[in-house]
């Protein structure tokens, strides 16, 4: 079980305290997101720190938009010698879509080849002029995928192509198409893939009819079906968060029962309360130490 925490717009450590506390014993690991939605926020190590102090398992997400090569791999170094030691390796949403779209982006590498940077890195100790480290950061690598994405027929391809790179593990786009993400899981046991690489489907609560619809019309890459829609819309609005986490509970009890699936992340934006209630009702606790 992985969740998030979004750093806040500011300096202030408490906000990502309070985040984490909410999660604490509900999650195995806590992703901390890296200037999300391009918008400017407290740096992705700073909040891992933050939550390594409460004895969370934080998941470092750095993105390729921000930084060139010389940055990526002096951050991952440092991150490493304060003792995060989890990494989700990003291309980053493009700076148009935030709060500065003036900005110049880097993307001097991609998400993919850092991946690659990473790994070589922990396995062979050495940056990529070559030049031997006196302590290699021993990261687990993690990427991210998308099963509801076209052309369909490449998502496994790529997701190949990651595990290749280095890929430990995988957390997915949100999962509300249920029969596409089976397919897509049945051809990635099919090239053998989910013997390689653990994978993490991810849910998201539904607050409302109106998210789902904008969820389905707005966000890239989500795939939410008309009956998802019709079912939120179905509900007086006062049941309607009811609705949304039985829901939930429903994706991840069906998560459970496909094969190579090793774990579930919850993402419940800005509604890290939540989290302890789903894992709970699916009946995920304890979580093991």
């Amino acid at each position: 079980m992985t969740s998030e925490c979004g750093p806040p717009r500011g300096a202030d450590s408490e906000v990502v305290v309070k985040k984490g506390e909410l999660l604490k014993g509900y999650v195995d690991a806590v992703n901390v997101t890296d200037n999300q939605t391009a918008i400017v926020r407290m740096s992705s190590i700073a909040a891992c720190v933050h939550l390594l102090k409460i004895g969370l398992e934080p998941v470092m997400q750095m993105v390729v938009r921000d930084r060139n090569r010389i940055a990526l791999q002096s951050d991952i170094m440092g991150a490493y010698s304060l003792g995060i030691r989890n990494i989700l390796c990003l291309s980053g949403d493009h700076q148009i879509f935030g709060s500065q779209p003036d900005a110049l982006n880097v993307f001097d590498i991609d998400s993919m080849n850092l991946i690659r940077t990473v790994l070589t890195m922990r396995t062979e100790g050495k940056d990529m002029s070559g030049f031997d480290l006196k302590t290699p950061p021993n990261m687990f690598i993690g990427a991210a995928a998308n099963p509801f994405a076209d052309p369909f027929d490449y998502r496994v391809i790529r997701l190949a192509k990651k595990i290749d790179a280095g890929a430990d593990f995988i957390q997915t786009q949100c999962v509300y198409n249920m029969e596409r993400f089976k397919q897509w899981m049945k051809l990635a046991r099919e090239e053998g893939l989910t013997e390689k690489v653990h994978i993490l489907p991810g849910v998201t609560p539904l607050k409302s009819a109106g998210m789902a619809r904008y969820m389905a019309k707005k966000v890239a890459g989500m795939d939410v079906p008309e009956a998802i829609i019709k079912r939120m819309a179905g509900v007086p609005k006062e049941k309607a968060i009811a609705e949304g986490t039985k829901i939930c509970l429903e994706t991840i009890a069906e998560l459970r029962e496909i094969k190579g699936v090793r774990g579930v992340h919850i993402m419940a934006i800005e509604w890290e309360e939540k989290v302890g209630e789903i894992v709970e009702s699916a009946g995920l606790l304890p979580r093991p130490q």
